[in-house]
């Protein structure tokens, strides 16, 4: 793995060494956090490419975390860590802004998979210019994307579900290529593409008069341009 700098925000010093010891072995540039109010401010001074987050911190948990980078702009990707397993924390993550989801314990060989495709993802391992598809602009360079010359305001995830989406416009899409798209051989499961694809609408079509993400129910999604 080429990482430049990875952050790990972890308040258990077993855990954090285990990740330290596994990724500098790669060569990655560690920095850590052991509570959540660090962990942010580190996440605002720093170049990182990714930031492993647990969710249950001291100070400030890792879903305010998640949630307070997201709102500042902060896009670097987010894969969050936690000892809960439950679906409605799960999509919470989601919710806040995080990327990707890993419950504990976990095996150090999926969390690696995990971290490459999501910088390998961030890092835009395509061609660089500019998207269109209607009034939709996607510029792959900057990572920006605009519809009706309004910037929207994408996590990494749904960049990456769009991009996809606007490569293969106005052809469908299907769940399964998504999944692939997204996380390779190690899916998480169709209700994290589902709460993807939930935030994703809310800034593509939820403050415009027509929307452009069009669901084909048991199938897939595409973008589809609506004459007036």
């Amino acid at each position: 793995m080429a990482l430049t700098q990875l952050l790990i925000v972890e308040d258990s010093p077993d855990v954090a060494g285990i990740l330290a010891d596994f990724f500098e072995a790669q060569g990655a540039d560690v920095d850590f956090a052991a509570n959540g109010e660090l962990g942010y401010k580190l996440a605002l001074e720093g170049n990182f490419d990714l930031i492993i987050l647990d969710l249950m911190l001291p100070k400030m948990d890792g879903l305010t975390v998640a949630r307070q980078l997201r709102h500042v702009g902060c896009t670097t990707p987010i894969l969050m860590l936690t000892a809960l397993d439950d679906k409605q924390d799960l999509l919470n993550g989601f919710a806040s802004g995080a990327d990707d989801y890993l419950a504990k314990p976990f095996d150090l060989d999926v969390l690696n998979a995990r971290v490459t495709a999501l910088i390998n993802r961030h890092q835009g391992k395509v061609a660089q210019g500019v998207l269109k598809f209607g009034s939709l602009e996607l510029d792959t360079a900057k990572h920006l994307v605009y519809r009706d010359g309004k910037k929207l305001a994408l996590t990494p995830a749904c960049y990456q579900i769009l991009h996809y989406l606007m490569h293969r416009a106005p052809n469908i899409v299907k769940r399964e290529e998504l999944i692939e798209e997204l996380w390779g051989d190690t899916p998480p499961g169709n209700d994290i593409l589902r709460s993807h694809m939930y935030q994703l609408r809310n800034q593509l079509d939820k403050p415009f008069d027509t929307p452009i993400l069009i669901t084909v129910p048991k199938i897939g999604f595409k973008l589809e341009l609506t004459n007036n």
